[in-house]
């Protein structure tokens, strides 16, 4: 299986033996060769390490007399969590992660198809500018019409664990609460409490950067925005803070510019306050500045080993202060490579620049002795450059200098199964008993599949943010390896090709889950190209249409739903929701996140007419999805999970 179309895809590698490859055989891999790589970090599985074998569930017994069914406390803690340390292998061996048969609902005689349209969202704003209102779907445009089988629901803020309902959804905490059925603690709020707590400055990681504060230099890595959802400047301005209050000489901060999860050409106005930051810390006594810097697309932060030039061209301004532009400031990097009105660059693409001082000497490289802190939360872009730093035997590209004695941190653990990098400012939580677990022990057996940009959601962060398999003999992984293309000029993506093996894998007859996740209404979105992103939500409804219609044929059941809004926005609004337009008339393009709700569809040919979407819910968010998941398959929902969103009706 595997092979669709003619395309050529790679099975995640089922190994047998049980030690994972170093840090070395890792890096010697072909950064990005056409059969699909492993993803870094946030997809790559690792050599699976076989779990101990459970007795298989009992097959679900015979619908009792219909009537809603009450959630049973089957498998209850106190509460769903995230924990650390030494209590992750107790919490662990200690629970029963047997499932029940549901009360009413019987299990399919087919499978159950869980199907992500990433970045698609159902918006208040239905006008030109919302592509998936403006697109040609008959597909979703049929499924919302059934009646009791669709509904939406919340993808954004404290939904899926984020600090406030300001805070925008995003694909890793959407997989998360998708596939964990729990709302945990995500990032930005980690951090947030590891800083205003002052414990942040307490841990290891801070005391290893400490070493450096006397005589070498602290530098700070990382996107600079207020985005939220890769980092935030405000947690930047307070680390560079805190560490200037408790002694740190001087301070170098290197700055990728954003433009996609926050208005593009905003870039000046977060320089500009940053360099605010560094003025006041100058003036107590701290040398403190701007070193390098490029736009997020095209230096330092790559993910999944799509492109490691970008790695290169980050580590070359970063480490060697070698670039194609210098400038004496930042603010006249940002707005030169940004060009003029009528040839505007995004501020995603800048090229990579160096600061130098009036002899023309970079005033920031990366010497022996000094300590590197990479300021994002959030994992995935960061785990490439995180291996650049952490492993002295890198050889995916020629760093050409490494620093001897390099004190290196990530705000957060980027892998916790890579244990990369090794230190860190805020200890990440693992999610447990998310329903991956559930699965594999109780024998279900499940086939995930995305395309290269989003393969590590159906798998990394639905698990739990745990890389490889969690039962190798029941779980097939299939990466389809992605365009290195700028997404709005071949907007259908991989969509058909992931169509194909998720048709074979449904007809197959081998498994009772299949995960699917179409990447094109959010990474198409993300362009601010409206016409490709209308064209990538027509593709991506004509694959569903095939998939729904595979799914009959094996008298399956499915659900379709989203992670987070996009695609249902493209317009820049004022606080009325008028779209903003530039001085020459044109519209202004959101290419960031939305905070709207995202659909919620049920069906199948194999789902009984009596299961319908509750009403008793209104406030169910992505965390409620894994719930239903077990209800659709004929189980309970494990007690520690967010309300199922269906019943049998009376």
């Amino acid at each position: 299986m595997g092979k669709g179309m003619g395309i050529i895809v790679s099975k995640k590698k089922k190994a047998d033996d049980t030690a994972a490859p170093s840090p070395k055989d890792k890096e010697e891999l072909a950064p990005v060769p056409k059969a699909a790589v492993e993803p870094a970090a946030a997809a790559a599985p690792a050599p699976p390490v076989e779990p101990a074998e459970l007795a298989a569930p009992a097959p679900p017994a015979e619908p009792a007399a219909p009537g809603a069914a009450a959630e049973p406390a089957t498998n209850s803690i106190p509460e769903a969590v995230a924990v650390k340390d030494g209590a992750l292998e107790s919490q662990k061996m200690s629970f029963d992660y047997k499932l029940q048969p549901h009360s009413t609902i019987p299990a399919p005689e087919g499978p159950l198809m869980v199907c992500i349209l990433d970045g698609f969202g159902e918006n208040e704003f239905k006008d030109e500018y919302n592509a998936v209102h403006v697109a040609t779907t008959p597909t979703i445009d049929a499924l919302r019409a059934v009646p009791k089988r669709f509904r939406t629901i919340k993808a954004h803020g404290t939904a899926v664990g984020l600090p406030s309902d300001a805070d925008m959804g995003n694909s890793e905490v959407g997989h998360n609460a998708l596939g964990s059925g729990q709302v945990v603690d995500q990032g930005a709020r980690l951090v947030d409490m590891a800083l205003e707590t002052g414990k942040m400055f307490e841990g290891d990681g801070w005391k290893l950067i400490s070493q450096a504060f006397s005589k070498h230099t602290v530098h700070f890595i990382g996107l600079l925005s207020d985005g939220g959802v890769h980092s935030r400047a405000d947690q930047l301005f307070g680390c560079l803070r805190g560490a200037a209050a408790r002694g740190a000489q001087r301070i170098r901060c290197h700055v990728l510019t954003d433009g996609r999860d926050v208005p593009d050409g905003s870039s000046v106005k977060y320089v500009e306050e940053l360099e605010a930051v560094l003025a006041e810390l100058r003036e107590k006594g701290c040398d403190a500045r701007i070193a390098s810097g490029g736009g997020r697309m095209k230096v330092t932060m790559d993910r999944y080993e799509a492109d490691w030039s970008m790695v290169k061209r980050g580590w070359d301004a970063h480490v060697l202060g070698k670039a194609p532009y210098t400038f004496t400031d930042a603010k006249t990097a940002v707005t030169t490579l940004r060009g003029p009105e009528d040839a505007t660059v995004s501020d995603q693409y800048l090229d990579a620049f160096v600061i130098v001082d009036e002899a023309g000497a970079p005033v920031g490289t990366i010497e022996d002795g000094d300590a590197v802190v990479l300021f994002n939360f959030r994992a995935d872009r960061m785990v490439e450059i995180s291996k650049a730093f952490e492993y002295q035997d890198f050889t995916t590209f020629d760093r050409e200098r490494y620093p001897v004695g390099l004190r290196f941190v990530g705000m957060m653990q980027y892998d916790g199964d890579l244990k990369l990098p090794a230190n860190y400012l805020v200890p990440p939580p693992e999610i447990l008993h998310v329903s991956g677990e559930f699965l594999v022990k109780n024998g279900i057996t499940t086939f995930a599949c995305s395309e290269t940009q989003k393969f590590g959601h159906v798998t990394f962060f639905w698990n739990g943010n745990r890389s490889g398999y969690l039962d190798a003999k029941l779980e097939q992984y299939l990466e389809i390896p992605s365009d290195k293309i700028e997404f709005n000029k071949a907007p259908d993506m991989k969509a058909r090709e992931i169509t194909a093996a998720s048709k074979e894998a449904i007809l197959s007859g081998k498994y009772k889950v299949i995960r699917v996740n179409f990447a094109n209404p959010d990474m198409v979105g993300h362009t601010g190209d409206l016409a490709a992103t209308i064209r990538a939500v027509e593709t991506v409804d004509a694959c569903v249409k095939e998939l729904l219609e595979t799914v009959d044929q094996v008298n399956g059941r499915w659900i379709v739903t989203a992670d987070h809004g996009n695609a249902d926005d493209m317009v820049q609004r004022d606080k009325k929701g008028k779209p903003m337009k530039a001085e020459d008339g044109k519209p202004l393009p959101l290419t960031s996140h939305t905070l709207a709700p995202v659909p919620f569809f049920i069906g199948g040919k194999g789902l009984p007419d009596g299961v319908v979407l509750r009403d008793d819910v209104p406030d169910a968010g992505l965390a409620n999805v894994a719930s239903t998941t077990f209800n659709l398959l004929g189980y309970e929902a494990p007690g520690i999970y967010k309300p199922t969103m269906v019943q049998m009706a009376a």
